[in-house]
Parts: structure tokens; C-alpha cells; sequence
């Protein structure tokens, strides 16, 4: 259900409560949306259809929206992909439920479902979103991001097309966390020689140059960096032909702190000296409070 011309955007955010619903929709105000949160869902294709010559229109759905069900709301997607004048997107903000249960314990909030227990009302309304996560246009998991993580998300799937080309991020990643989802591609470095057996280098991380020279030391590292940035001299131009407006890119290690953010701040700054806009963030080093203030920088293409 991507846009194209003479369609208006319009583009339906839900997921579990405490997964950044109202950030995202604060997000899209920001890009110009007409924004309505929580509209009954039996007026929703009444809105759709009236603001067709308004501009791009974003609607906030939860539990708690009058006629809420998931069979409603896949019938509204599929109804959407068969309107020709409304280009829709159904975007799901998804959390692990352990991180959802810590956000509402540190705001003191209420859940929505009010169940005997928060941890029970977040089981209750995954139960109740089944089945939407895997009808969705666009799946953000916002477990590790941070709102202005959300906030850059959203503007790179939503964000006005077309001025700027294809938007690259880089990111590294530890194993024992789990790979992030919605990489479009994931290297790993774990064959590369590790710091964290110098003592010396241990407590430092990639974006130390001692650590730098450690990983370039290792004898497979030059044949490594060249054939990954020949692929992706192949595959930037290719995806950006393809009309794609975003691609990521992650490197992997075992703790992410070394190896992987060594490789993704080299490989964004070929990419960005390549010309492309890249953005690069490093997932371990944001939620260990080390290095990037939020992990995450721009890099700007020469």
C-alpha cells in the first residue's frame, strides 16, 4: 500500500498501549499530518473518504477506540487497499511486554484494560492486537528506541519522498540482545579478532581508535570491509531506483561495543562520502550510557 501521486496518505497507528502510539502521532503533526486520535472506528471510512483533498491524515487506535476489534481493523486496511483515491498504511508500534510493564510502572499510569495487574492487562491486549502486527504496512519495535529514536523512525517511513533520495542507517548490535528487528540486512563480526580479551582495550569501545587499529589488525578485516562495501555499491543505487526510501543496515558482535560499532561507523562513512544520507546508531552503546549522546548521529554525505 505504498503512496503515489493523486492519493492522499493516510495512515492508521496502533499497537500496545505504552509502545509510543502518542509519540508517533505527535511525530506525524510534526510532518504536516492532520492528526485524530482514537475516532470510532465506525467513522473512520467516513473521515477517510471526506478528507481526500486535505492532505495526509494519521488516525491514533487502541483498545479503547469505540468498535475496537481485530477483525474490524483488518477489514478497514483491506478496504483501504481497495479505495483509489486514499493511499493507506497501517503502521503497528510494537514493545516487548516486559519493557511495556516497566514504562507503566515508572509513570504510575493506568493500563487501559484495568486488569487486576498490569502485566495481566498487557497480556490481554497483545492477545486482543494478534493478527494486526502481521497485516501491517510498517512494523516499528520501540523495545530499545528512545522517543527521538521513534520520532527519526517515523520520519524516515513517513517523511516527505523524493527530496533527499534513499535514507541509509547503520547500526550496531549485541548478539545476547537479540538482533533488531526491521534490519533490511545483518553482518555479523564475530570472526573478527575481539578487545575484550587486551585488557587494556576492554572497557573502551569502537569508537576508540586503539580499538580501531585492534579489529583493522585482524587479517581478514580488509577483505571483509571491501567486499561489503562492493556489495553495497551494488545494492544502494538498486534500491534507490527501486523507488525504496529507506534501507538499514546492522552489524552484530557479541556484547556490541567492539567489533560491530568499529564496522558501522566505518561502513556509514563510506557510504556518506559515497553521497548517500546516512544516519548511525549503535544500540548497546545508548542503553549502557557510552559514547553518541542517544547513541545515534547524522552523517552528512560529501
Amino acid at each position: 500500500m505504498t503512496a503515489v501521486a493523486n492519493r492522499n496518505p493516510i495512515v492508521i497507528v496502533t499497537g500496545p498501549s505504552g509502545a509510543g502510539r502518542t509519540t508517533a502521532i505527535r511525530a506525524l503533526q510534526d510532518l504536516r499530518y492532520e492528526t485524530i486520535d482514537n475516532l470510532p472506528l465506525s467513522l473512520i471510512r467516513q473521515v477517510a473518504q471526506g478528507g481526500a483533498a486535505t492532505g495526509p491524515l494519521a488516525i491514533g487506535v487502541d483498545v479503547r477506540t469505540r468498535g475496537f476489534s481485530a477483525s474490524n481493523m483488518i477489514w478497514l486496511t483491506e478496504w483501504m487497499q481497495t479505495e483509489p483515491d486514499i493511499a493507506g498504511r497501517l503502521l503497528y508500534l510494537d514493545c516487548a511486554p516486559d519493557v511495556l510493564l516497566r514504562r507503566f510502572s515508572e509513570t504510575r499510569r493506568r493500563h487501559p484494560l484495568e486488569a487486576e495487574a498490569p502485566a495481566v492487562a498487557i497480556e490481554q491486549e497483545i492477545d486482543l492486537l494478534r493478527g494486526l502486527r502481521d497485516r501491517a504496512d510498517v512494523v516499528i519495535d520501540t523495545t530499545d528506541l528512545t522517543p527521538h529514536d521513534l520520532k527519526a523512525e517515523i520520519a524516515r517511513w513517513f517523511g516527505p519522498q523524493g527530496q533527499d533520495g534513499l535514507s541509509v542507517s547503520v547500526q550496531s548490535f549485541s548478539y545476547k540482545r537479540g538482533v533488531p528487528q526491521g534490519l533490511d540486512m545483518v553482518l555479523d563480526c564475530r570472526f573478527l579478532q575481539n578487545p575484550h580479551w587486551v585488557p587494556e582495550l576492554r572497557d573502551l569501545t569502537g569508537l576508540n581508535e586503539a580499538v580501531a587499529a585492534h579489529v583493522a589488525a585482524d587479517p581478514r578485516h580488509d577483505a571483509f570491509i571491501e567486499r561489503v562495501n562492493d556489495l553495497l555499491e551494488l545494492l544502494i543505487p538498486a534500491y534507490r531506483d527501486e523507488g525504496k526510501s529507506y534501507f538499514s543496515l546492522g552489524f552484530g558482535c557479541t556484547g556490541g561495543q567492539h567489533r560491530s560499532v568499529y564496522m558501522a561507523e566505518t561502513l556509514g562513512k563510506r557510504l556518506a562520502e559515497d553521497g548517500a544520507r546516512v544516519s548511525i546508531r549503535h544500540r548497546e552503546l545508548t542503553r549502557r550510557g557510552l559514547g553518541l549522546r542517544d547513541g545515534k548521529r547524522e552523517v552528512a554525505p560529501d
